[in-house]
């Protein structure tokens, strides 16, 4: 029991850690016309408070959301009273997803179940953006996992339920939308869809009907907000791609302008049909097979396909990825290690723009050292502990020799890491050309994108070539 006691403790150090970096700068500060994200949050309860919809907030101080005379506001107070509500929504919805995910892993001791929280509450790249650049991800990403483990553990309602929320909190949670559809139908095939499974159907169908009109029912008052709302869900005209991300459009756009080529709705149309043609094997495989590992892999493979291939991506969204690479952390703790440190990497222009290099640079320290300290990470890189062992067998069935993988991937680690230590410290130390002021930028993406196209295929790979065993394996509960 005494063991348990640890977990307040994780708990305890990523509050630490989260508060810590919540001192240092944010995006946008002190810097008009613009500004940055604590402004854009602080604008939207403007907005919402003094146009038809009303908020609470007025009701502590109305000069933080005076109606256009409270643009650009900076106080430490309102920036003491915004960055407790991040710590807050932390608190109430994802730190408690976290800790009883792990508490939910089975055939682990608890130290490996304190220590995969302890990891997973260091993840830098969600504290650096929510504490640092200033959002509010925490939220979405919270209530999608417990979504996840509503819909692992059996409680598809509940789950369900969650995941709308998730939904409307953020609409970039259509990410993860394909896997949970495709988990809970393949659930419904499998009681029968004349039997349990259709009233299973029926009732996931009200759940998320009733969940999006009571979410909605505000805006229904008046036909032109709804499409108002919707027009700022989804910001088409805003093009293929708007900063530097690392993703294949800002990558290929460095040989190709594809944005001055193509016509927008032919941009639309191929980010769509690249994005569909990647994730679909995997969401084939999960809802003809549903499994609560499936699921998991599933996620992380499309949320990657969607960051790589869809339209308007910004490069927070990798934190949408990284939250299904987390859940697998215990299970692949080499690669999720290695993919959840490029991930960080790959916002480095953005979080050098808001002079977040310091804390950066100690959290992602901290969160190496975790991994490395609590999972054997560089002692797990055989056939077997890296997923690969079927589809190394097929391989090997055609090509006797294929017995070099893992010594490849190990290779391609040390590869990436030197890499991307290279480039961070000529990005914060030498000036780029006069005629190349984006190069340092340009390479993060670049190098960034490189990296996540092997990560899709090698989820892909674990998926297709799941083995019997690793479908059998039992759900968490």
């Amino acid at each position: 029991m005494e063991k348990w006691y640890w977990m307040i403790v994780v708990v305890l150090m990523g509050l630490t850690v989260r508060w810590a970096v919540s001192l240092n700068s944010y995006s946008g500060a002190g810097k008009p016309p613009m500004f940055g994200d604590y402004e854009a949050q602080r604008h939207w309860q403007e907005v919402t408070y003094n146009l038809p919809i009303k908020q609470w907030a007025k009701f502590i101080n109305p000069d933080w959301i005076a109606l256009h005379v409270s643009r650009g506001y900076e106080s430490q107070e309102h920036k003491l009273f915004m960055r407790t509500t991040v710590l807050i929504a932390d608190l109430l919805i994802y730190i408690p997803a976290v800790v009883l995910y792990c508490c939910c892993l089975k055939e682990i001791s608890i130290k490996k179940k304190v220590a995969n929280a302890l990891c997973i509450l260091l993840y830098p790249g969600l504290i650096l953006i929510d504490y640092g650049h200033f959002q509010y991800n925490s939220v979405s990403l919270g209530f999608a996992l417990w979504g996840v483990l509503g819909v692992s553990c059996d409680w598809d309602l509940l789950g369900s339920l969650a995941f709308c929320l998730a939904i409307n909190y953020k609409q970039m949670e259509l990410y993860h939308s394909l896997p949970f559809f495709c988990f809970l139908l393949g659930k419904c095939f499998k009681k029968g869809l004349k039997g349990k499974g259709c009233v299973l159907l029926m009732k996931l169908v009200c759940i998320v009907v009733a969940s999006f009109t009571l979410c909605w029912l505000p805006f229904f008052t008046e036909w032109e907000q709804t499409l108002q709302v919707l027009r700022r869900l989804f910001p088409v005209d805003r093009g293929l791609f708007e900063d530097k991300v690392a993703n294949v459009w800002c990558s290929f756009n460095i040989f190709l302008k594809i944005k001055d080529i193509l016509p927008r709705h032919i941009q639309i149309i191929i980010s769509f049909c690249f994005t569909f043609l990647s994730l679909l094997p995997a969401c084939i495989k999960l809802t003809l097979q549903p499994s609560p590992k499936g699921f998991k892999f599933t996620l992380v493979s499309c949320a990657l396909s969607f960051f790589l291939f869809s339209f308007q991506v910004h490069e927070k969204s990798i934190l949408l990825v990284s939250l299904p690479v987390c859940l697998v952390l215990n299970e692949i703790p080499f690669m999720a290690t290695w993919f959840l440190l490029v991930s960080t990497f790959s916002m480095l222009p953005l979080l050098l723009k808001d002079e977040l290099l310091m804390p950066s640079v100690v959290t992602m320290m901290a969160f190496f050292v975790a991994c490395t300290t609590f999972f054997p990470v560089f002692g797990k890189t055989s056939e077997e502990e890296l997923k690969l062992k079927s589809f190394c067998i097929s391989v090997r069935r055609y090509l006797p020799c294929f017995t070099f993988l893992p010594k490849l991937i190990q290779y391609l680690f040390l590869t990436s890491v030197t890499t991307m230590l290279l480039l961070t410290l000529m990005t914060v130390t030498l000036d780029p050309p006069r005629k190349l002021p984006d190069l340092f930028s340009v390479l993060v993406c670049f190098i960034s994108c490189m990296n996540f196209l092997f990560f899709l295929v090698y989820f892909n790979i674990i998926i297709m070539w799941d083995s019997k065993h690793g479908r059998s394996q039992k759900k968490i509960n």
